[in-house]
């Protein structure tokens, strides 16, 4: 059984999605852990054996592509992994194949962590900056902006058909509120949002470890998320 250390975050939704529409279903092919990032639990060196980067979401399959068990961290590499063993929401031509892999780096490289930052500086930043609340609003828009345009023209995010690109992304947009976007400025994202959104395996995914996550409230945990606890673990084993 595969066994996924994760939390109720956008990357680790990814990757509970993306098992559910592999056919994987949790009980019977995986396992969840929760790590509580907010606790600190990304800093317990059987954590860092996995995941050297203390990040969730991290995967331990026993059964890796030469018979052996593989451990993978970074939710892009996990993805892509499912997509390789299971055979599914990655297309075969290279042509295709392509097409998603750069949206799938689009949302790697720019929708999570600007996302993130926009969210940050919106919603947990101790101060309200605002050149850095107004930079990345302004990117997050911009970033809703260039989905919306591709999604005039395409049924999915990379191409008519849904793939891994789509799997990525929505987990990163369920926030949208607190990124400071309207909907009525993105009639095609909204479209293909709400479209996403209604896949059962999608549903059951993001429902995935959703009881545990609580508000964001108390120094302690910004100190562990974003202070220097987070900081000071460097170079630490």
């Amino acid at each position: 059984m595969i066994k996924v250390y994760s939390w109720p975050t956008p990357n680790g939704h990814k990757v509970h999605v993306m098992l559910e529409e592999c056919g994987l279903r949790l009980g019977r092919d995986w396992e969840v852990f929760p790590v509580n990032i907010g606790a600190g639990d990304q800093f317990k060196p059987e954590f860092l054996a996995i995941s050297p980067n203390n990040k969730i979401p991290a995967l331990v399959d026993p059964d890796g592509p030469d018979g052996k068990p593989i451990a993978l961290f970074e939710s892009g590499a996990i993805l892509l992994y499912l997509a390789a063993k299971t055979g599914k929401l990655l297309p075969k031509t290279d042509r295709l194949k392509f097409q998603v892999l750069q949206w799938l780096m689009f949302q790697m490289g720019g929708v999570g962590p600007m996302l993130g930052q926009a969210h940050h500086f919106r919603m947990y930043a101790p101060e309200k900056i605002g050149y850095a609340v107004d930079r990345y609003t302004n990117e997050a828009k911009r970033l809703y902006a260039v989905m919306d345009k591709q999604l005039a023209s395409s049924k999915f995010i990379a191409c008519n058909q849904y793939t891994v690109a789509d799997v990525a992304i929505f987990p990163w947009l369920r926030s949208w509120e607190n990124q400071g976007i309207d909907w009525a400025d993105y009639p095609h994202l909204k479209k293909w949002f709400d479209l996403v959104g209604a896949r059962p395996a999608v549903q059951r995914g993001v429902k995935v470890l959703a009881d545990l996550r609580k508000p964001l409230t108390g120094d302690k945990e910004r100190d562990i998320l974003f202070g220097k606890t987070q900081y000071g673990q460097h170079g630490k084993r």
